[in-house]
């Protein structure tokens, strides 16, 4: 009797197992099948030649329902605890930190930021610019730039390596950079040389993605005395539990640092990156012992630890007993701060694109979902209706079939709706 009450229990177990496939490594159950378009949308990307591989996690209600890679790098496969240069991911780490400070009473988002970065006072804007030699004029600002208009992009700022030719001219000249540098060089002396710099445009005149991040990062660390690698470590990383999150990536979690790819510019097939693509860059920037704490690009992570500090947005702030934020904090950074300034069908918020009910009705995203992106082909976002973060991570730039991350979104909301 033992025997046969035992043959029905044995055969749902050899189901179940059955049932469940490998994908490098990574087990995929039942549960996830629903998710079978999206496997499928991206071995077309693996197997067209797009890309060389790809990682992807979604979390519901607090719970992992899609954690899979695919493809190869060099000399391995894709795999899911891969440590990514996760680029302007980084600016939601350093929002997050400059709003603890508000928590804390240590500053206000009007403030002007000349008060604790004196190099700002008195700024100038771009008149002219000479590109035979990089010369050019200036007149007096109107205003000056306030901690609310770096975390929106609003300051005037422009970006290195990767914002308009004139300000990538200006900011190459005083070896400002973009964050991934080639050499050793201090977040303080960027910045500094920074504020003597002319703006593109007038603060809160216009959206423009700029070096905000980098100076609020250095806005950290007046305010709080420590420099912002250990700002994040002690403040954000170590309380959530984000193990695998570094500026400068240790010697024994270095060969699970992905790869990195670029485009032949004459074919654009996919090939391993090369230094010198952009000057005075380098992927090498997580292992390079530069120093530099960019605000703005400088972190790499996994998916794991992004999405713990997405869940904890998620939830108001705090996680798993630890608060980091206020609610009224996350509120702030995931509503409309930059009123009427165009920004496409969407809003900006604190270091987050929001989407408006106008937004939400090209891929089915919910209106008030929040996120960005990285440099190197990563894309995030935190639903609070459907109680969802997403992560995609492709690990290459540039990206010609730069329609990837829409049609992700646009495959997990038909899914889940």
């Amino acid at each position: 009797m033992k025997k046969l009450f035992l043959l029905p229990v044995l055969f749902v177990l050899l189901t179940f197992n059955a049932a469940q496939s490998q994908i490098n490594g990574n087990q995929v159950t039942a549960a996830e099948g629903k998710f079978k378009t999206i496997d499928l949308l991206f071995k077309k990307y693996i197997d067209s030649g797009w890309i060389k591989g790809i990682t992807a996690n979604i979390t519901i209600d607090g719970k992992t329902v899609y954690n899979k890679a695919f493809g190869n790098q060099i000399g391995r496969p894709f795999k899911t605890d891969d440590i990514l240069r996760i680029a302007s991911q980084t600016k939601a780490i350093t929002a997050v930190a400059v709003m603890m400070l508000l928590d804390e009473g240590k500053l206000s988002l009007n403030d002007p930021i000349s008060k604790y970065l004196p190099a700002f006072k008195n700024p100038n804007v771009l008149t002219k610019f000479n590109p035979k030699d990089s010369t050019y004029t200036t007149r007096p600002s109107g205003k000056e730039i306030t901690i609310r208009e770096l975390l929106t992009h609003t300051s005037g700022l422009g970006y290195a390596q990767i914002g308009s030719p004139e300000m990538q001219a200006i900011y190459a000249k005083a070896d400002i950079s973009a964050g991934f540098t080639d050499h050793k060089k201090l977040l303080k002396t960027d910045i500094d040389k920074l504020g003597k710099l002319p703006l593109a445009s007038e603060p809160g005149e216009k959206w423009q993605y700029s070096l905000g991040m980098d100076v609020s990062g250095r806005l950290v660390e007046v305010v709080s005395g420590l420099n912002l690698d250990q700002f994040f470590k002690q403040r954000i990383f170590i309380p959530l539990g984000m193990n695998d999150t570094y500026f400068a990536l240790p010697k024994d979690k270095q060969p699970r640092l992905s790869s990195v790819y670029t485009e032949d510019p004459k074919t654009k097939a996919v090939i391993p990156w090369v230094d010198g693509i952009i000057k005075g860059s380098s992927i090498n920037y997580p292992i390079n012992g530069n120093g530099y704490f960019a605000g703005g690009a400088g972190l790499v992570s996994t998916s794991k630890d992004y999405g713990i500090f997405l869940q904890m947005l998620l939830n108001g702030g705090e996680l798993n007993g630890k608060r980091i934020l206020s609610r009224s904090s996350v509120a702030l950074m995931t509503k409309n701060q930059i009123g009427k300034i165009p920004f496409g069908d969407n809003y900006f918020g604190l270091g987050f694109e929001v989407i408006s009910d106008k937004g939400s009705k090209k891929l089915g995203q919910t209106a008030g979902a929040y996120g960005w992106g990285g440099f190197f082909g990563s894309t995030y976002w935190v639903d609070p209706v459907k109680k969802m973060t997403a992560q995609i991570y492709v690990q290459q730039t540039p990206l010609s079939h730069g329609q990837l991350p829409n049609q992700f979104k646009e495959l997990i909301y038909k899914v889940i709706n």
